[in-house]
């Protein structure tokens, strides 16, 4: 029975959530569709020089840079230490998105290898709990659900700095890099950097409420689990 309302709470959390960060992420991608500053964009570098501009100034050239024209992923591994650039030749955003990355290869190594290392552990611990629990042999249900809310807690705790950091530095990066190339108006950089500034209003809160539904959806599933079997 406790598992039952634990399941009501946990669902009544998420949409009070979902209302309060108001998430709606067709809104925001269709945020990064401007067809005018797409065309105010496109005179700038292509996308691994803009990563290497990007490293120098941040005095991290030893990362690794590689673009995947059949990806719509832009993203810094840090087991690697390689940053992988979608194809986003054509779209306005790839300034803001590549400097994204770049500055999360400069953020704390201990904090992004326990993000990794730690993420991979909350995974293999949840897939664990679930089979045990869906072969009737996971004793003291309670308290698996109760170590995998605390490794959500720790898992979000850590992976939200992460993002909100490179998410709110990289606006002014790629601000003071438009800047100094010259290469557009100060009336043109600021109509860019203000479309920014609405997508990363909307993005952080859809970022943040997103890592949140993915510890929310563990919990759920092994409450159905407990509930179940």
């Amino acid at each position: 029975m406790e598992f039952v309302v634990l399941l009501i709470i946990v669902g009544i959390m998420y949409l009070v959530l979902r209302f309060i960060f108001d998430f709606n992420m067709k809104k925001l991608k269709s945020l990064g569709e401007n067809k005018e500053l797409d065309e105010l964009t496109k005179k700038y570098p292509n996308n691994i020089d803009i990563c290497k501009y990007y490293l120098k100034k941040l005095n991290n050239e030893s990362v690794n840079i590689e673009e995947d024209k059949d990806s719509n992923t832009t993203l810094f591994l840090v087991i690697s230490n390689k940053i992988f650039i979608a194809n986003l030749k054509d779209s306005y955003t790839r300034i803001q998105t590549i400097a994204h990355e770049c500055l999360h290869s400069v953020q704390s190594k201990r904090l992004l290898w326990f993000n990794f290392v730690f993420s991979n552990i909350y995974l293999i611990y949840f897939f664990i709990v679930c089979a045990l629990g869906v072969f009737r042999v996971l004793p003291y249900k309670m308290l698996f659900l109760s170590i995998l809310i605390l490794f959500g807690l720790v898992f979000y705790a850590v992976r939200v700095y992460l993002e909100n950091d490179a998410m709110i530095k990289a606006r002014f990066l790629a601000e003071d890099y438009m800047k100094e190339l010259n290469i557009s108006s100060q009336e043109e950089i600021e109509r860019i950097v203000s479309s920014y500034d609405v997508i990363n209003n909307i993005g952080i809160r859809c970022i943040n409420f997103n890592l949140l539904s993915n510890v929310f959806f563990k919990i759920f599933v092994l409450l159905i689990i407990a509930i179940a079997f």
